[in-house]
């Protein structure tokens, strides 16, 4: 695929629309709601985003997955001049060999069509490739657009709860470049981490301050569907923070410290065993992905990144067998690695070394709290304020799972994604509660 003279004419068109809608959406709020002077800004940055994942794409690696989920969905939309009835059959989810025969030299072949969750991506952006008028860039653009809600939804959960560290907040949710630039181009983790912005913020009104809409209730039912239907892990490491989100909030409403200290253990047994209990009745929609099926998916997919057709860019944390204490006894390493790596003397291109600069700043600060804190207080800390445990537990839980999973630094950087918003958050809320108790302002 070329960009062409059309390709570059839409761009400014459409990019300049966006500008003054999303300015008209902050001049509108902004009188009320001072958090809006950050709309605009995060929005222009996640669309210029999206354009620098297209044009590294078309540019420097001649193609890969973002196009051909591009290359799949105007397939599809190509479809709807041919067969209707077909098109609407392949675009709500039959992809048997008869529709396959449909496709010829006239629509494009889709290039994902018996991989379900690649598929799944491909139907998504088919409306967005129409209104972009089979434009590739647009279309990432467009798609950023419409992403950009979860993230500022999460955004304005944070200053909800922590309304003094406004500046923080946008740069560790809206503004680090590596969530912007593999979070924004046309590629699973934009939808993913959108969706888990959304579920974070309708779940924190809808269960915690208990604000019952059928609005939020929907939002929340979407938004797993979503991570379930491209990658249920991250649902997975959902699940445990929300499940003590929620206990407590019922641990609240008990006064006596003796009976809160029976009571906490009892409402996390039964909220993971609930949790535990819908995951494996799940087993036929989530695939290889089901309770009997993840830690041998965690071991093939380990074993497979560490391969030479990789070039040497993957790092090892040591084999592991498919049980639970073999995967724990890597707990500690597959943590590090999603966290923390790629190292600076791990960077191989200029898109890995800007993760490694991030990272290197992660780290230190990381360190940093530790030893301030005398690492117990960074724990006790973390436990005294629901959010913050919630973010450090979806944090720590998706940094399992990548780093089980991953041994490659080009999947690393992008799979990551996810947890480095909640995870850097976490560490401005716990400098600012050190600075608070100290009474200092460290210059971090």
């Amino acid at each position: 695929m070329v960009l062409n003279i059309f390709d570059w004419l839409l761009i400014p068109i459409y990019f300049i629309g966006i500008y003054f809608i999303a300015n008209y959406i902050q001049k509108k709020n902004e009188p009320k709601k001072p958090l809006y002077k950050w709309y605009t800004r995060g929005l222009m940055v996640k669309l210029i985003g999206a354009i620098a994942v297209c044009l590294i794409y078309q540019l420097y690696y001649a193609g890969g997955d973002t196009t051909a989920y591009f290359e799949t969905g105007t397939a599809i939309l190509n479809l709807a001049n041919k067969d209707i009835t077909v098109f609407f059959d392949v675009l709500f989810g039959n992809n048997s060999t008869e529709n396959y025969s449909y496709f010829d030299s006239t629509t494009g072949w889709p290039v994902y069509w018996r991989d379900d969750k690649a598929l799944f991506v491909a139907r998504l952006i088919v409306p967005l490739c129409f209104f972009a008028f089979k434009n590739f860039v647009i279309t990432a653009i467009l798609l950023a657009w419409l992403c950009y809600t979860g993230m500022w939804r999460l955004f304005l959960l944070f200053n909800e709860e922590f309304p003094e560290l406004q500046k923080q907040l946008a740069i560790s949710i809206l503004f680090i470049p590596s969530v912007v630039f593999w979070g924004s181009g046309l590629l699973k983790d934009t939808i993913t981490i959108s969706a888990v912005g959304w579920y974070t913020y309708h779940f924190y009104y809808f269960f915690i301050r208990k604000k019952y809409s059928l609005s939020s209730a929907v939002c929340i039912f979407f938004s797993a569907f979503l991570l379930i239907a491209i990658k249920p892990y991250i649902l997975f490491a959902l699940l445990p923070g929300s499940i003590l989100w929620l206990s407590n909030q019922r641990l609240k409403k008990i006064q006596s410290k003796v009976l809160r200290s029976i009571a906490t253990p009892f409402f996390i047994s039964i909220g993971v065993g609930l949790g535990f209990f819908v995951l494996s009745q799940m087993g036929d929609v989530l695939g290889v992905y089901s309770i009997d099926k993840v830690l041998d998916k965690a071991v093939e997919s380990n074993m497979d990144q560490k391969q030479a057709y990789y070039g040497g860019n993957s790092f090892d944390i040591g084999d592991f067998d498919a049980t639970f204490s073999g995967t724990m006894s890597k707990a500690h390493l597959a943590v590090a690695a999603t966290l923390f790596r790629p190292y600076l003397w791990d960077a191989r291109n200029p898109v890995m070394f800007i993760s490694a600069l991030e990272n290197t700043y992660i780290l230190l600060l990381t360190l940093f709290l530790l030893i301030r804190l005398k690492f117990v207080g960074f724990f006790l800390l973390i436990g005294k304020n629901p959010l913050l445990l919630f973010s450090v537990l979806f944090a720590l839980f998706f940094a399992f799972s990548v780093g089980l999973a991953t041994s490659n630094f080009g999947t690393l950087v992008r799979l990551k994604i996810p947890c480095i918003p909640f995870f850097v958050s976490s560490l401005f809320v716990l400098k600012h509660f050190y600075e608070k108790k100290a009474n200092v302002k460290l210059r971090f």
